[in-house]
């Protein structure tokens, strides 16, 4: 099946390259339009003139074409050479994968990117994101801290395995999660909230108030808990009320 799809291709390269060699010879063997015959004047009568010996003028050496004819093979080849780069680019934007990723999209192109604040990327063997911010790649950490810091999937770079080991790390992104009616505040982490015991924790983690995203209390006491913390404080309260 193969050996016939590989047939019919060349034997379809080669009319079209029949077909531009034609033109090619067709149009180097134009020639070009001669120019009218001057219209003959009305005879002067002869005066007669003094004789003077005639100076021969030396007749003019024939012109060369200075542009040689285009041979067959060379336009044959020409042509051929044409189409098989329109083939190639069909064939490059081509899906060739179960997404319809073509060929021309499927290159890694992480050596292009501009490493700046709020890239996101995601190596391709890996579900995990990660943003660069002020200095270094921080993971988030889940998906309720992907949409509250308001990124977007579609900025989402895939880059080659390793490619976050050439850079720093700074501190995973969390949310952190309150209700109005409660002074508790928790950070969700791995489907589990966990407690923030007190101010002088939060703002050790590095915590801001920005990082603080407001759900309703039966939202946070159906969350499974997680350890405190710091670890070691107890049971975590329950949001009230």
């Amino acid at each position: 099946m193969r050996d016939t799809e590989h047939s019919r291709l060349d034997a379809l390269i080669d009319l079209l390259a029949d077909e531009v060699t034609k033109r090619i010879e067709a149009r180097a063997q134009i020639k070009p339009i001669e120019p009218e015959p001057a219209q003959v004047a009305t005879p002067v009568p002869k005066v007669p003139v003094p004789q003077v010996e005639s100076i021969q003028e030396p007749e003019p050496e024939p012109m060369v074409d200075s542009m040689p004819i285009n041979s067959s093979h060379a336009a044959t080849l020409m042509a051929r050479l044409v189409i098989g780069v329109l083939i190639a680019i069909v064939l490059i934007n081509i899906p060739i994968n179960a997404n319809g990723v073509a060929l021309a999209r499927s290159i890694p192109s992480s050596a292009s990117l501009i490493i700046s604040n709020g890239l996101l990327v995601r190596e391709n063997n890996s579900p995990d994101v990660w943003v660069y911010r002020d200095g270094a790649f921080h993971w988030i950490t889940s998906l309720e801290a992907f949409q509250h810091f308001n990124y977007q999937w579609e900025n989402v770079h895939t880059v080659e395995p390793g490619f976050l080991g050439d850079f720093e790390k700074g501190k995973p992104l969390y949310v952190l999660l309150k209700c109005s009616d409660s002074p508790h505040i928790y950070r969700l982490e791995n489907g589990q909230k966990r407690w923030i015991v007190d101010i002088p924790t939060f703002e050790a983690e590095g915590f801001v108030w920005s990082d603080v995203r407001f759900e309703p209390c039966r939202y946070l006491r159906n969350l499974p808990d997680g350890e405190s913390i710091p670890p070691g404080r107890g049971t975590p309260p329950p949001p009230l009320p």
